[in-house]
């Protein structure tokens, strides 16, 4: 295949310069497990570390869900981005020049109105740098840089956050984007654009408003927010809309400039606008990010507990904030991660952090609010016994059945055993009954609602159950050791030929192994992966679940020769004899006879005779046993 990129040097030279270990490490926390390192999957809700990252090998792989590949592959999956798109990131991050892509026919038309996520995203980053130009304009930005100089925020900070500022007229980003050649309906996908309910055109969506680029953990902006700058305008912020490449549940404002922080603290803090993470980020306080208009979800802790072991949520103790630290109860009970919740009152009269940390010594006092946090549980039983003061015996037990029976609903009682008995301990203790009655709790509790299982969760179990047949287990071999391809002959490789595998998975795998076959780069997995990317792109499908394939066959027979090459060479070998003598076996019940005269039945005999002499006289021990034996 002659591939999309003049040669495979670009790819080659971007895995070569991108450690695996350090490239998952940026994303989540590993931990050293012997020669490999351990971490949380996160492509399915994984509570154990399951995910393995190889550094000999320069692979990852999760056992439990099928997902692995290269470092290309992590990132492509991790950011929903297609193979060029991951090599480009991966090669900026490495100060690597790609050689100029061709591309392929045919647009990236997945998305409404005929716009894919790489279009949105450019979009993205073209608004954000002309609300940049506004903000530096003298006569445009003059209002927004007075509210910014209002808020103290700093020049370094304005740089980091990429802060903007959109003009007060309702076509200023329509006009600059037609100039650029924008295509309008990528505006509309990224939501920066309305269509006019009378008449024809489009309007900005964000008017006169400071901006906030909105960013995922790459730094990629992905959405807006804007704060009105006129007293008269509402509402006081306004958020762009969901889009294909933004979800509200799942992003966190300055994950982008927190997660090393994060990382390196074990503890996320949560504020509640723009300007509060901003004012933490200038106080040198960085492993604090913002939700964006909504309670913490458990979208959010999926992305959090990748990073860190806590929360801490920091909301206003109004009635909002009460509500979004009592939701936080729901994600508790499904996220394996902690929760504590901490308030301004009691320490300073600031109302928000922004306030509290443009004071003299305000950032000693923040640390030490977050410091004192209080667990969730703790904090939920506190607030109920504040309640019931004065209440009688009568009252006060019907309200604590009333909270462990919502805690049963919310599925307290299908935690995992381990974590189950710590809650009924810390419920119990935070509570102050017997443990006993939280446990009497959870078992008369309706518990929670079954609900069917989601794509993804069909898809883990889907692989748990998948095993590998003979056919299969052979690819694995090549893919393990790529000098096997060259000990076979035309007969035994048209054993891997793809009309030969029932799974649509398996088949593109033995299309990506001879393809790298024929083109001379060899049968090695990361040869194959390359190989699948290329056939990706040429027909503008996904084949990730195909390199993941690929990868859980290589891992299978890494896993079951115990990297042992004599084994590995001997199963190959056995996978090419039980396969030759199931095709003899099938030519043999149809009766044919090749040129020379020789019966398939004399053929098999001749051949299974053989494969007896082979085997006494090797005599390699521990063989895996071939599926389907």
């Amino acid at each position: 295949m002659s591939g999309l990129y003049p040669q495979n040097d670009d790819v080659q030279r971007v895995r070569d310069a991108s450690d695996i270990v350090q490239v998952v490490g940026e994303h989540l926390t590993l931990k050293p497990k012997g020669r490999e390192y351990v971490g949380l999957c996160p492509f399915h809700d994984d509570r154990n570390p399951s995910m393995s990252v190889v550094p000999a090998k320069q692979i990852f792989h999760c056992f439990v869900c099928g997902t692995g590949g290269d470092v290309l592959t992590f990132v492509q999956k991790y950011h929903s981005m297609d193979f060029r798109e991951a090599l480009e990131f991966l090669a900026s991050r490495a100060n690597i020049e790609l050689t100029p892509f061709r591309g392929r026919s045919g647009g990236d038309d997945d998305g409404p109105r005929g716009v894919g996520n790489k279009e949105i995203i450019a979009a993205n980053e073209m608004a954000a740098g002309f609300y940049r130009a506004v903000l530096s304009h003298p006569e445009h930005g003059e209002a927004a840089r007075a509210v910014i100089e209002r808020r103290g925020i700093s020049d370094e900070m304005v740089e980091r956050f990429m802060i903007g500022a959109s003009p007060d007229r309702w076509d200023g980003l329509v006009m600059f984007a037609e100039k650029r050649g924008v295509r309008i309906e990528a505006l509309l996908g990224a939501g920066l654009v309305k269509d006019r309910e009378r008449g024809d055109g489009q309007y900005d969506a964000l008017r006169n408003r400071l901006i906030f680029p909105i960013c995922d953990q790459i730094g990629r902006v992905i959405a807006f927010g804007g704060r009105k700058i006129a007293e008269e305008d509402e509402p006081k912020y306004l958020n762009s809309p969901e889009t294909a490449v933004f979800k509200k549940s799942t992003t966190l404002f300055g994950i982008n400039h927190a997660a090393r922080a994060i990382k390196r603290e074990r503890t996320a803090v949560i504020v509640e606008g723009y300007t509060d993470v901003i004012a933490c980020h200038q106080a040198g306080v960085e492993h604090v990010v913002g939700t964006l208009g909504t309670a913490l979800t458990s979208g959010h802790a999926t992305v959090l507990r990748r990073l860190c072991d806590t929360v801490v949520l920091l909301f206003d103790g109004d009635a909002a904030g009460i509500k979004a630290a009592d939701r936080a109860i729901e994600v508790l009970l499904s996220e394996t991660i902690d929760i504590r919740i901490a308030a301004l009152a009691g320490f300073t009269d600031a109302k928000d952090p922004d306030e509290l940390l443009k004071r003299e010594g305000g950032a000693e006092i923040f640390l030490r609010v977050i410091e004192q946090s209080v667990d969730l549980i703790k904090w939920k039983f506190d607030r109920l016994r504040e309640e019931l003061k004065g209440a009688g015996p009568a009252r006060v037990t019907q309200r604590i059945e009333e909270e462990l029976n919502r805690l049963s609903e919310l599925g307290l009682g299908e935690l995992e055993p381990v974590r189950r008995r710590l809650m009924i301990r810390q419920i119990a203790q935070a509570a102050r009954v017997e443990e006993r009655v939280v446990t009497e709790a959870i078992r008369t509790g309706r518990g929670r609602r079954p609900i069917g299982a989601s794509e993804g969760e069909r898809r883990v179990r889907g692989e748990m159950n998948w095993k590998p047949d003979a056919r299969e287990q052979l690819l694995g071999c090549l893919l393990y050791d790529a000098k096997l391809w060259t000990l076979m002959n035309g007969e035994q490789r048209e054993l891997t030929s793809l009309e030969r595998f029932n799974s649509t998975l398996s088949r593109s795998v033995a299309e990506g192994v001879h393809g790298s076959a024929e083109n001379g780069t060899g049968t090695g997995l990361h040869a194959v992966l390359a190989e699948l990317a290329q056939i990706g792109e040429e027909r503008g499908e996904d084949m990730l679940d195909a390199s993941q394939r690929a990868t859980t066959l290589f891992q299978t027979v890494a896993r079951d020769c115990e990297g042992i090459e004599e084994r590995v060479t001997r199963l190959f070998n056995e996978c090419i004899g039980s396969l030759s003598a199931r095709d003899a076996r099938n030519r043999m019940e149809a009766g044919v006879v090749d040129d020379s005269g020789e019966s398939e039945a004399q053929k098999l005999a001749r051949f299974l005779a053989g494969e007896r002499e082979s085997r006494s006289r090797t005599g390699v021990g521990g063989r895996p046993r071939i599926s389907g034996e």
